[in-house]
């Protein structure tokens, strides 16, 4: 499609939005202040760079294909992550994981890392003009062996585990504040049981006492901010999970902590989205770590489907974007790692602007006046107007290819340059 015709679809499309009172542009202007964090991790299988006994890359995670063209280096993941920003318009954080940083070919163990394993991203990220966050990496690793790490019964263990989190924390305020951008630092650990445990309160309790610890340190909310990421069970935890859902709001609420919502970490059945006015009342602030669970937390690559949508409505009527901060959380080595990025990334994007682009005003007041079938009845409406001319006019607007035209980016990407990996 030519410029001349996204052009022209917009200007039809503006017309028919401007009838429901709603005004396109301005919908465009909100979006485009809403960063996304992507995932470095999608780029090589979760398999970081560490070396030594800790090492994730003779596997990683429960990564599933092998499609060739894997980032086998810093400098690959970097080339792969600078053509997938090219491809997803808008601004761009980007998430690291502990994993990933430069350690110069020696054995780093997790409780010695440095920011300066991590001066290349900072200096990278200036020249992309990319913001960053950070995770501790608290799982894959000899001392997570048993599935237990900050409330493990070995207090060496749980020293090792809270010295290393810490680190990430002061690596991820020296981005935060080098970058003058605050650092998101995310924490999820892979605590729990495939068996009840006969001592449920003991686990957390050392879980509580690890976190203080972790936390003594404060720095400002201009360098980094802390959130807690739980889950409903995972392999080797389907009884019990220390840091549950219940023990991080506790805790977030009790000590002015973000909370992490990963749709593939609550129950099936269970809406992510109506959490979000549940929790902000209490909380400073929520990360949603965008995933798409089948059957269970599979990580598979985001779509624009109904749980996207609905909590891309949610974090617009929320109306607290200065508080919600979105981000990417999938692997899948099936396809082809960048088109995988670029998928999940733009459909997140188109959620939010759907989002932007429904006539807030009017349904809030058609629910006040007691009005439900017109509330409803708009909401179906709007789901045949032309949004997708509205959104390949922002694509345009930022310099990035429009429609379907970028999958032929991909597959040229793939062929002159990941097909040379082996």
């Amino acid at each position: 499609m030519t410029p001349t015709q996204i052009e022209k679809n917009e200007r039809a499309a503006k017309e028919l939005y401007a009838e429901y009172g709603v005004d396109a542009d301005r919908a465009l202007r909100a979006l485009e202040d809403i960063p996304l964090s992507i995932h470095c991790w999608q780029g090589d299988d979760v398999g970081g760079f560490e070396k030594g006994p800790g090492s994730l890359t003779d596997g990683g995670l429960q990564v599933t294909g092998h499609h060739p063209g894997k980032a086998r280096t810093v400098a690959e993941l970097r080339q792969d992550l600078h053509q997938a920003f090219a491809l997803i318009p808008g601004p761009h954080r980007l998430n690291l994981h502990a994993i990933y940083g430069e350690f110069g070919g020696r054995s780093v163990d997790r409780s010695e890392i440095e920011p300066d394993h991590f001066r290349g991203w900072i200096d990278w990220a200036n020249e992309e003009k990319l913001k960053l966050d950070f995770n501790a990496t608290c799982f894959a690793h000899p001392k997570a062996a048993d599935g237990f790490t900050l409330s493990h019964h070995d207090k060496n263990v749980r020293k090792f585990w809270i010295e290393h989190v810490k680190r990430c924390r002061k690596i991820g305020a020296a981005m935060g504040r080098e970058l003058k951008s605050p650092c998101l630092h995310n924490l999820w650990i892979p605590d729990g049981a495939k068996e009840v445990p006969a001592d449920r309160a003991a686990f957390r309790r050392r879980l509580r006492e690890s976190l203080d610890e972790i936390f003594e340190i404060e720095y400002g909310p201009s360098q980094l901010k802390d959130s807690l990421e739980s889950k409903l069970f995972g392999i080797g935890s389907e009884s019990f999970v220390v840091g549950s859902h219940e023990f991080y709001i506790g805790y977030a609420v009790s000590r002015n902590k973000l909370i992490c919502l990963d749709l593939g970490h609550f129950h099936p059945t269970e809406s992510v989205a109506d959490k979000i006015s549940a929790l902000l009342p209490f909380v400073p602030g929520l990360v949603f770590h965008l995933s798409r669970g089948v059957r269970w937390d599979s990580d598979h690559v985001v779509v624009l489907n109904d749980d996207i949508l609905a909590v891309a409505e949610e974090i617009i009527r929320a109306r607290a974007l200065d508080r919600i901060h979105v981000a990417l959380d999938y692997f899948d080595a099936s396809i082809n790692r960048i088109g995988a990025w670029v998928i999940g990334a733009r459909a997140v994007l188109k959620g939010l602007l759907f989002a932007l682009l429904l006539p807030a005003d009017r349904l809030r007041t058609a629910e006040a006046e007691g009005r439900g079938f017109e509330r409803l009845a708009l909401r179906e409406e709007f789901k045949g107007l032309p949004f997708g001319a509205i959104w390949d006019a922002y694509c345009l607007r930022r310099n990035v290819p429009a429609g379907a035209a970028w999958i032929k980016d991909v597959a040229r990407y793939e062929k002159d340059v990941q097909g040379g990996r082996v």
